[in-house]
């Protein structure tokens, strides 16, 4: 069921952070793998208690345990397509789907292997429910210092260029994860190498941090921002990124409750998008947060 019953899009929906809470204690279980919580629904419980985590790098602990649960190619594409087959029934037309293939090889999957599982998840989930269609994003990480896990955010650049294309479901490239430890512009030769090998990309910028991350982002190249939304407070690149097009993927739920905005109600997005820029909404992390794409058009409007 849906309360808005037009076609909807979802531009930023993090594989780990979008799954059934029954499908990870099930598969927690089949491999020994303890979790925080005695059973699913004291685990639900925990999520609404820990989302209102105050800060991006402390919500960013929640994704440890489903990451642990989703280290086998059957995970991962049990994962990916019932995550499909949620967003179908709730009347999505179009989503993008990004996951970071380097967090899914503790269990000696290669990031090929990890990318292929996800493909193999969203073609039998497209094939079942063909009113809906999914484009994947594999996710560089940003985890410190950006020398911790260069070279498999390089792995990860090769490895997407393996299946790139709209012919096989991956569509982009992203860096995604903590904010701050070290300036964005660090990550700037991983986007060079991407341009080589012709991948399109995304970047997550401006949520924790200022429009700096933001303007980074953009000397990369890359036309589509994840949150972005500081970059309200900087007025000349509003107006720079409104003239070249940016789009910004503005997730409002996880924005409150990591505090990058104080409210729903002081969310720039509203402004953003009177100012001429290309303003999405879409969830971030679907049960994490504890959110549908209908719940963010309600919090946006009310």
């Amino acid at each position: 069921m849906t309360t808005y019953p037009f076609p909807k899009i979802d531009l930023h929906c993090h594989l780990d952070g979008s799954f059934r809470p029954e499908t990870l204690y099930e598969f927690a279980s089949k491999y020994s793998i303890a979790m925080p919580a005695e059973d699913v629904e004291s685990y639900k419980a925990l999520i609404r208690h820990l989302a209102n985590a105050g800060s991006v790098n402390e919500y960013l602990k929640m994704f440890t345990d489903p990451i642990k649960c989703m280290q086998t190619e059957e995970a991962l594409s049990r994962f990916t397509y019932e995550l499909i087959e949620d967003l179908a029934h709730q009347g999505l037309a179009y989503a993008e789907i990004r996951f970071a293939p380097q967090l899914h090889t503790n269990s000696g999957l290669s990031q090929d292997e990890v990318i292929q599982a996800v493909l193999n998840g969203r073609n039998a989930a497209m094939k079942a429910y063909p009113e809906i269609h999914i484009g994947l994003i594999a996710c560089m990480m940003c985890i410190g210092n950006e020398s911790v896990n260069w070279d498999q955010n390089m792995q990860t650049v090769i490895s997407a260029s393996h299946f790139i294309g709209k012919e096989t479901g991956l569509y982009a490239i992203d860096l995604a994860g903590a904010e701050g430890i070290v300036p964005l512009s660090n990550f700037a030769p991983l986007f060079e190498k991407a341009k080589e090998l012709n991948l399109p990309f995304t970047c997550h910028a401006g949520d924790s941090q200022g429009p700096q991350t933001v303007k980074d982002a953009m000397a990369f190249g890359s036309k589509r921002i994840g949150h972005g939304h500081h970059i309200y407070f900087d007025p000349a690149l509003c107006r720079q990124a409104a003239e070249d097009g940016i789009t910004l993927e503005i997730c409002p739920t996880s924005n409150v409750q990591c505090m990058t905005v104080p409210s729903y109600e002081e969310h720039p997005a509203k402004n953003l998008l009177e100012m001429g820029l290309h303003v999405t909404i879409n969830t971030d992390n679907r049960f994490l947060a504890g959110v549908t794409l209908d719940s963010e058009y309600d919090h946006c409007l009310n």
